[in-house]
Formats: structure tokens, C-alpha cells, sequence
């Protein structure tokens, strides 16, 4: 029997270096445009680094109030907000919940592989899915402004862990 191998986007690997280094694009990002990392905003782009899962808002809200960030809604939906509107965070529709951008700061069109049971999300450049939408859509008279693509399935860990 063979397994499937697994690719990097599920890989097990140290999520540190993905949470420093993106924190730290964050930042220099942020700077060049003239915004700013509050605390709030600083936290919750930490917890979606920590590993590559979408959260619900009210996922970081409990994890911000534990840690004395404030436990209404807004404080995470603002943070969140802020996130997605910056390139630093996407929502996945799917799941009702948001996770960390792994391209931030270059132009890309992002599909999300979504895990249907451990909820596992890899975020994979998918210029030629929306070349081949917006080309399709063009035929129909329709102009794409914006999309989200979205594939649920299973990543090979859970694939292995149902054969």
C-alpha cells in the first residue's frame, strides 16, 4: 500500500519560523503603507500564526480575553477586520473563520485546500484558477471583481488516519 506523500503546505514543520517571519513582513509591510500593529491587531495576527488553521472570530476573541485584550466582540472583529483589509489575513468562507495570509505583501490570487476533519488549511496561489473563472465569467458578459476558492477534501494525515 502507498501513502501519499505529504506536500509542504500539510507538512508538519516548526510553526515558529512561519509566525516570526510573517509577523515580522507584517510589520515592514505595515510601516511602508504608514499603518501600525496595535497590541490587539499584533495578538490576534500571532494566534493566526501559530499554525496553519482557520479560527472564528470568537476562537481569537476567547484567546485575546484569556490574555486581558478585552472580551466583546468587537475587539476581535475589528482586529480581524483589519487583518483581512491589509493583506496580512484571509476569510474563509467555508468555515465562517479567517486565516493567516502566507503570501503577504505580493499580489496574489489565493485557493484554499480545506481539510474537512481536522480543519487543516493550505493556502495555494491559484493565478491560473482565477485567469480560467475570470475568462469564463468574461464569456457570460460577467465581470469577476473578487472571488474565493475554496476546496474541501482531505489532507494526507487524515487521509492515512481514515484508510
Amino acid at each position: 500500500m502507498t501513502t501519499t506523500p505529504k506536500k509542504p503546505a500539510f507538512a508538519d514543520h516548526d510553526h515558529r519560523h512561519c509566525a516570526d517571519g510573517g509577523l515580522a513582513l507584517a510589520e515592514a509591510l505595515l510601516a511602508e503603507r504608514g499603518a501600525r500593529l496595535t497590541p490587539v491587531r499584533r495578538r490576534t495576527l500571532e494566534i493566526l500564526l501559530e499554525e496553519h488553521r482557520a479560527l472564528g472570530a470568537y476562537d481569537v476573541l476567547q484567546r485575546l480575553a484569556a490574555e486581558g485584550f478585552g472580551h466583546q466582540p468587537p475587539v476581535a472583529y475589528r482586529a480581524l477586520e483589519f487583518l483581512v483589509d491589509q493583506g496580512l489575513a484571509h476569510r474563509v468562507q467555508r468555515l465562517n473563520a479567517f486565516t493567516a495570509c502566507m503570501h503577504p505583501g505580493e499580489a496574489h490570487a489565493p485557493a484554499f485546500l480545506i481539510c474537512r476533519v481536522c480543519n487543516l488549511v493550505a493556502e495555494l496561489p491559484a493565478a491560473a484558477l482565477r485567469t480560467a473563472l475570470e475568462a469564463a465569467a468574461g464569456a457570460q458578459g460577467f465581470l469577476v471583481e473578487r472571488s474565493n476558492i475554496e476546496a474541501l477534501g482531505l489532507c494526507p494525515t487524515c487521509q492515512e488516519a481514515a484508510a
